[in-house]
């Protein structure tokens, strides 16, 4: 079994000006930033960011259509490593949208508030992914659970995105570890409701 490649390097420029981006667009939305303020948060000019990106509507596109990129990717990679075991592959299918929802929660927030803000072309691109992400999934999910029709499966995963894409809204003083299991827990009960 192969592990997920792991990044050791420092982020990039372009790296902290997305995280930097993705984070104030989710504290205070798209129209609330300017780029002066993304540039001092990375210590830069706001003219400088333009060396990186032609302006706040292209870091919008590259967080969202990155980020989905990111899940499918992730999500191929883990059926692969799968090895064609349904269960190891719905678990770790669930530990990956988990580490996604504790780890970037801004992205959760800027999607949910900002996705029309998107040209159609990177808002097409965006949901295309989703589907196959999706798609992924419930085919994860029947596999295991052959009693479940397709609906069934697809609510499912659809309730358990809901549940994970939830954290940013929580307002919990439990550690990542406690959490995490908390989260694992309700997924695969969610999950588990399928079994027949």
């Amino acid at each position: 079994m192969t592990t997920s490649p792991t990044r050791m390097d420092a982020p990039t420029r372009r790296e902290q000006i997305l995280k930097e981006a993705a984070r104030l667009f989710a504290e205070r939305g798209f129209h609330g930033v300017g780029v002066d303020e993304i540039g001092a948060a990375v210590g830069i000019s706001g003219p400088g960011l333009y060396r990186h990106f032609p302006g706040k509507d292209a870091m919008l596109a590259e967080l969202l259509v990155g980020i989905s990129e990111r899940l499918l990717a992730g999500g191929r990679l883990r059926v692969a490593e799968s090895d064609g075991d349904p269960a190891a592959l719905l678990g770790a299918l669930v530990d990956g949208h988990i580490d996604f929802a504790l780890d970037d929660r801004p992205l959760i927030t800027l999607h949910d508030r900002e996705l029309d803000r998107l040209k159609d072309e990177d808002r097409k691109r965006v949901r295309q992914l989703q589907r196959q992400y999706v798609e992924l999934w419930v085919e994860a999910v029947r596999a295991l659970h052959p009693a479940a029709d397709e609906p069934e499966a697809r609510a499912a995963v659809h309730a358990v995105f809901g549940l994970l894409n939830s954290t940013p809204h929580l307002r919990t003083p439990l550690a990542r570890p406690a959490l995490e299991h908390l989260l694992r827990n309700l997924a695969h009960g969610a999950l588990a409701s399928l079994a027949r």
